[in-house]
């Protein structure tokens, strides 16, 4: 008799999201709420990101935990690794409301485990049973939590990411902050002038509607960071997502920083005092590995997402091996020394540490790292397994890594397949040396990815 695989039927990657009023509604989230105050009863830390969506959600979601008897401890609205901390170092749970870098019609919901990562998908499928299971009962009235608000608690991460900078590294330095309109609007300026560094912002002033740019981080949205950066001879820009567990930079000539060139460069950082493991997704380019076999590092490749990120890290060392770092080719770091999640603010302090300790300018070091090309394209449908499915047989000769979707090895050139856990899309990404070996690969690849989507439609 075949096993049958319990998929997640809300949840993906990074939590739950969707439009909000539309997938994403009151209704849901207090299921959810419920749900998770029924699996982890206790205190929760709750927060937000700067979503007009925010107050009525975070409050259904309050509504769920009280009525299951948690008490319920509000962090307002602070970038999702803050919440993470927090969680960390008092609570038994916690839930963020946000949807990182979607556009602002959207939010969601990710849950928090009381060691701070994400929830992973064992749990996640407890979870969502719970959250259909309408036999539930609510406590009764005497039984139902309580609420306290917690405002003050984002400075003990603030905090946290200054003390392991005691020598103000940032002296002398100015740096320019895009917090995109976001909850890092008061963390990161607040990280790099303890640092030592003359700030700036753009896009500073918290609004869900976002009206400077995008949630996501993108090069055409960063050109006033970028020329911000230029009209006052700052060493960086950096620029976060919706809910700041992202870093991408601009250098100090207001070029873009290639997110798997950031992640080399604090790979090459971390790896000058110590050897391990870095860790990362089979979707981030190969110099990480070059960079770090250079160094007599080691590269150990999960699934996509932060969350396989970080559990792998934290069984490693369980098991006894050295992980010293960890992250994603979309400006999402992992420090271990500081907590298991991604981290914006840890990363644009770390950055000021970097450029203090190598005495050169960003553009500078950037230049040195080998030269490799990422080319990335979404494609909408709904057939993303099927896609994938018939893929595998076309390219059965091939090498190939199941490790998430379908990952095509030619020599030092790839080929990554894979189906959004959050949206209705395909992704294709090729890593290659160069621009015309990757681009060759690619339109292969779309050709392929083409004709099977035309078959599919057709029946």
């Amino acid at each position: 008799m075949a096993i049958k695989m319990v998929q997640k039927r809300l949840f993906g990657t990074n939590g739950v999201r969707g439009i909000a009023g539309k997938e994403m509604t009151p209704e849901l989230t207090l299921k959810i709420g419920k749900a998770l105050g029924t699996m982890r009863p206790g205190k929760i830390a709750v927060g937000r990101d700067t979503r007009t969506s925010g107050p009525v959600l975070i409050n259904a979601l309050k509504a769920g935990l009280l009525a299951t008897g948690c008490d319920v401890v509000d962090c307002g609205i602070l970038p999702t690794p803050a919440l993470q901390y927090i969680v960390k170092e008092h609570y038994e749970g916690g839930a963020m409301i946000t949807a990182s870098h979607n556009p602002p019609e959207y939010n969601g919901v990710k849950i928090i485990e009381p060691d701070g990562t994400e929830m992973g998908d064992e749990e996640t499928i407890c979870l969502e049973e719970l959250l259909f299971d309408k036999s539930a009962p609510f406590k009764q009235w005497d039984e139902v939590g309580t609420e306290v608000n917690a405002l003050h608690l984002v400075d003990e991460y603030i905090h946290a990411i200054t003390k392991q900078f005691p020598e103000k590294p940032g002296k002398g330095m100015t740096v320019v902050v895009d917090p995109g309109s976001g909850p890092a609007c008061h963390t990161t300026p607040a990280i790099l002038q303890a640092l030592g560094c003359k700030v700036l912002t753009i896009n500073g002033v918290m609004d869900g509607t976002f009206p400077g740019r995008m949630p996501e981080p993108s090069p055409e949205g960063l050109k006033g960071l970028a020329a911000l950066v230029l009209a006052n001879n700052a060493a960086f820009g950096v620029a976060h997502d919706g809910d700041a567990d992202r870093s991408v930079f601009v250098d100090d000539k207001g070029f873009f920083v290639e997110e798997n060139q950031e992640f080399a460069l604090f790979v090459q950082h971390v790896c000058q005092n110590e050897r391990g493991a870095i860790v990362t997704p089979v979707s981030t380019s190969f110099l990480i590995e070059m960079i770090a076999k250079k160094a007599g590092c080691t590269v150990r490749y999960t699934q996509v997402g932060s969350i396989y990120v970080a559990r792998t890290m934290r069984e490693l060392i369980e098991t006894g091996n050295k992980v010293i770092f960890g992250g994603e080719g979309n400006g999402g770091l992992i420090f271990p020394d500081h907590q298991f999640c991604r981290d914006g603010g840890m990363t644009a302090a770390t950055m000021v540490s970097l450029l203090a300790r190598s005495k050169r300018s960003l553009s500078s070091l950037i230049s040195e790292l080998p030269q490799r090309r990422m080319i990335k394209e979404k494609i909408k449908t709904p057939y993303g397994s099927q896609l994938i499915e018939q893929l595998n047989q076309k390219y059965a000769r091939e090498s190939l890594d199941h490790t998430d979707g379908l990952k095509i090895k030619k020599e030092r050139t790839w080929a990554l397949i894979r189906a959004s856990g959050t949206e209705p899309l395909v992704r294709i990404m090729v890593d290659a040396d160069d621009c015309k070996t990757g681009l060759a690969l690619f339109e292969e690849i779309e050709t392929s990815v083409s004709e099977i989507l035309k078959k599919m439609s057709n029946r």
